[in-house]
């Protein structure tokens, strides 16, 4: 039976969370991210009654702000971690297979050698036992070693007198704020109650045991009470925020590494292929943009973070070491004014192995925080269905009749029939009466379900224009789409999230807000001074993020971060985008 896709917007939240307060649940997830969405997907598809809670919006944390990439992770090979890159290979194959091939796609990148003998064999080694592990992986054959020529006919910008050859291999790359709001949006589908902008401020304790929690509505300031016969925090990089609230840290420290990234024009690099290079600190990427042709993303850095969680703010310094790392292989440096769009994220790794973040580990632990608590941290974005699967079982261990996990056979929205209709795009085109490259652009990001997208134009055909100031790349109908199906609930969903405007316009989205506030302002019942909030509060945000980007440091840099206003309430704090 074709699951029917369940729609999250204003009713939705305010009815899940009145379920929520009204009856017990089975298991309570608090975060809204990959992992925090993957357990709630995992516990509804096993029959559970989940409810998940998330105290901004879906992925604005760290799932977000990734590198869009699922992949192995070339750089645990020199870590000899064999285990790691074996399950992250497997979850890429399922990603691209079954889970999400609408949203999941191969990727080829070349790793340029500079050194021939030494990185020919260095790299090649590397990239051939990355290939034996991820046998039949769902991407083309990894490993070919071409030499100077064939480099530089597939990367014409590469650095003359410094690039002397070249290994192809294949990744699989995902625009991640999309595919975490899916997660969600396919778990409430199953039966789970989903809430954003909804924040844990303690726990319910009857004894030593966790019953659930009280929660913030951030959009009404309701407060209730949600109790749950086991809850799992999948915080991220909070997840000692919230064990301090039971009062005990159980051994599992999180610390924050930042990883900063820049979007520049397809044109300022000329290659037909992705990049990936190995700096003095990690692996430092150039990715062709999985959402449009037009940009490459490069990063990242990979350093401590102490400082406010809800604003990472990327520092001049932080932009001055991507380019540097990048123009190692350019024939044509980049420059500070190629840069149009930033994003930093936070990533929470386990604490405790090293001091320096880039030795950290990637590895996952789920822990009992206390009797009906179960904390979940580290891993990574790639092998986050794992992750939710193994904190599942921890909060079911011992109850009788729950299922397995069966998440990797569970396709999200849009991902059955995708491939059919990928292959009939130019007749939805000519039904539909639009472009070619619109409706291929339309199944990248909904697949299936762009049959939603399409009853929005029928039902408003104004909605089937582009909105002018993203560049002409997103419909009406897909702003409007965002609310009343993908749970956007303020302006910074939409122009960071739902959509990427706040990083691939020259104005980070700002233009565009007019124009997608009046799209909006209807079906979320915005007056006139709430619509004149949200875009105020959309521009200084902006404004403070360009500002933290000229500052030379950290603390510099969140200092001028944290000068934007919030809008949710007394989360103000938590107004943040990738």
């Amino acid at each position: 039976m074709t699951l029917q896709p369940i729609a999250l917007n204003p009713e939705s939240r305010r009815s899940a969370l009145a379920s929520m307060a009204a009856q017990e649940l089975d298991v309570l997830v608090i975060g809204g991210g990959v992992v925090g969405g993957g357990a709630a997907l995992d516990a509804a598809t096993r029959g559970l009654r989940v409810g998940l809670v998330e105290a901004i919006d879906y992925g604005a944390g760290t799932s977000s702000r990734s590198s869009k990439l699922f992949h192995g992770g070339l750089r645990y090979l020199k870590q000899l971690n064999f285990s790691l890159v074996f399950e992250a290979l497997r979850e890429r194959k399922l990603m691209l297979n079954t889970v999400a091939p609408h949203l999941v796609r191969p990727v080829e990148f070349i790793f340029p050698l500079v050194t021939p003998v030494y990185d020919r064999a260095y790299a090649g080694a590397g990239i051939g036992f990355y290939d034996i592990l991820g046998a039949g992986r769902g991407v083309p054959h990894h490993l070919r070693h071409i030499g100077k020529k064939k480099t530089f006919s597939i990367f014409p910008g590469a650095k003359r007198g410094t690039i002397r050859g070249g290994v192809l291999f294949y990744e699989g790359q995902v625009d991640d704020a999309r595919h975490t709001m899916m997660l969600s949006r396919t778990a409430a589908s199953y039966g789970a109650l989903c809430a954003s902008s909804a924040r844990v401020t303690s726990y319910l304790r009857e004894g030593d045991r966790v019953v659930g929690a009280r929660i913030e509505d951030l959009e009404s300031g309701e407060q209730i009470q949600v109790r749950a016969k086991h809850v799992v925090n999948a915080a991220g990089v909070w997840t000692d925020e919230l064990q301090e609230m039971v009062g005990t840290t159980s051994g599992l420290r999180v610390k924050a590494s930042k990883g900063v990234h820049i979007v520049v024009p397809r044109d300022r690099i000329d290659s037909e292929v992705g990049l990936i290079t190995e700096t003095e600190k990690s692996l430092l990427f150039v990715i062709p943009c999985p959402w449009s042709d037009d940009f490459w993303i490069i990063g990242t850095t990979d350093t401590e973070w102490n400082l406010d969680l809800a604003h990472p703010a990327a520092s001049s310094a932080d932009l001055d070491y991507i380019l540097a790392e990048v123009n190692v292989m350019l024939e044509e440096p980049l420059v500070r004014d190629d840069i149009v769009g930033v994003y930093a994220g936070l990533r929470p790794l386990l604490a405790g192995e090293s001091d320096q973040t880039s030795k950290l580990s990637r590895e996952h632990a789920v822990v009992p925080a206390a009797p009906g608590l179960t904390v979940i941290a580290g891993g990574k974005y790639t092998t986050y269905r794992v992750m939710a699967a193994d904190a599942i079982d921890a909060a079911v261990e011992g109850v009788r009749g729950v299922e397995p996990s069966r998440t990797d056979r569970v396709a999200l929205i849009g991902a059955d029939g995708y491939d059919d209709l990928w292959e009939a795009r130019v007749r939805l085109a000519n039904e539909h009466d639009l472009p070619v490259k619109t409706v291929e652009h339309l199944l990248h990001r909904y697949g299936s379900a762009i049959s939603e997208i399409f009853a929005v134009i029928a039902a408003e055909p104004e909605l089937a224009r582009p909105v002018a100031a993203s560049d002409n790349r997103y419909l009406g109908a897909e702003i409007r789409y965002a609310v009343t199906h993908e749970g956007a609930l303020h302006l910074v969903d939409i122009l960071a999230r739902r959509t990427r405007m706040s990083i691939e316009t020259t104005d980070r989205g700002t233009g565009a807000a007019v124009e997608v506030a009046d799209i909006v302002a209807g079906p979320l019942g915005w007056d006139a001074d709430q619509r004149a909030r949200e875009i105020e509060n959309y521009r200084a945000r902006v404004a403070a993020e360009i500002e933290s980007q000229r500052q030379p440091d950290d603390a510099t840099a969140d200092a001028a971060r944290m000068g934007a206003p919030g809008v949710r309430g007394s989360a103000a704090v938590a107004d943040v985008s990738a």
